[in-house]
């Protein structure tokens, strides 16, 4: 059975902290070095109710996507949402991993596993990372179909491969325009459309899209956009972080179980269609 320390040392040479955003807050959050682990949980978000998973599950370490404390605090009161997210792992002798944008960036890293997801074959970063001399690390990644298909058969492959949301997947652009290549990004991708133009793919995946960057990525081209819920363009790679540290578990002999979260952390839980009939510029008198 490893020590916590020596199974956060696989996890940092996975992704490395210095390779995250300046603004980011990863690395181990809560937890005692010494401490003896034997069963991991991967999850996207430090939430109280996927705490109480971990600690259902008997797990020594959580592993998560996003931040907990992503622009500091002044306090962990238990009083306090996150504060009680601390005190739940430290009473329960749970440590805490974030792994942010330096697993965003990192080769297999969030958008090769959104990649997988939905079949495609990756081409290439789409943001590369200029340290990298192979050219395989970045942000977002360029991928391929293995043959055609329409924005229409795309947008229902992205929503039955990827789990389930209140949300779906909108769309804009021309539902029966053929995809052959197509730019993804797990989570907020509405920064990357100069360098998703530049690629010249039919169509980009991601998450978070606003209505004035699309309705003007939409003017400057006929690239179709798909909007999906932020959790669930993150959520495959959990199952890819998994797979790695079970590789690094059975290379070592450390015996460790792996399990992946399927609780549902999308904050959004219901999703109302708009009705024809009930719009307010065409709505019968």
């Amino acid at each position: 059975m490893p020590r916590l320390s020596e199974v956060i040392a696989a996890l940092d040479n996975l992704w490395p902290a210095e390779r995250a955003e300046s603004w980011d807050a990863v690395g181990t959050v809560v937890g005692e070095p010494d401490q003896d682990v034997s069963r991991v949980l991967f999850a996207v978000d430090p939430v109280q109710e996927v705490v109480e998973e971990a600690v259902k599950l008997g797990a020594g370490l959580l592993v998560t996507h996003h931040p907990l404390y992503l622009r500091g605090t002044t306090t962990v009161a238990a009083s306090t949402f996150k504060g009680r997210v601390v005190h739940t792992l430290i009473k329960n002798d749970i440590a805490l991993h974030v792994a942010h944008t330096n697993a965003d960036t990192a080769d297999p890293g969030v958008s090769d596993a959104l990649a997988g997801a939905l079949d495609l074959r990756v081409v290439r970063p789409l943001v590369p990372d200029a340290s990298d001399p192979e050219g395989r690390r970045g942000l977002g990644r360029i991928c391929a179909l293995d043959h055609p298909v329409t924005v229409r058969e795309f947008a229902a492959r992205a929503a039955e491969r990827l789990p389930a949301t209140a949300q779906g997947i909108r769309v804009a652009g021309d539902p029966e325009a053929l995809v052959r290549t197509v730019a993804v990004s797990g989570g907020s991708g509405d920064s990357l459309f100069e360098h998703v133009r530049a690629a010249g793919v039919d169509a980009f995946l991601t998450a978070d899209l606003r209505h004035h960057p699309v309705s003007e990525a939409r003017a400057r081209s006929p690239l179709a956009l798909l909007d999906a819920a932020h959790w669930a363009t993150e959520w495959p790679w959990c199952e890819l972080a998994a797979a790695q540290l079970d590789e690094i578990s059975d290379r070592h002999g450390w015996g460790l179980r792996v399990h992946v979260s399927r609780t549902v952390t999308d904050p959004w839980t219901a999703h109302a269609a708009s009705s024809p009939t009930s719009s307010a510029m065409g709505a019968p008198n």
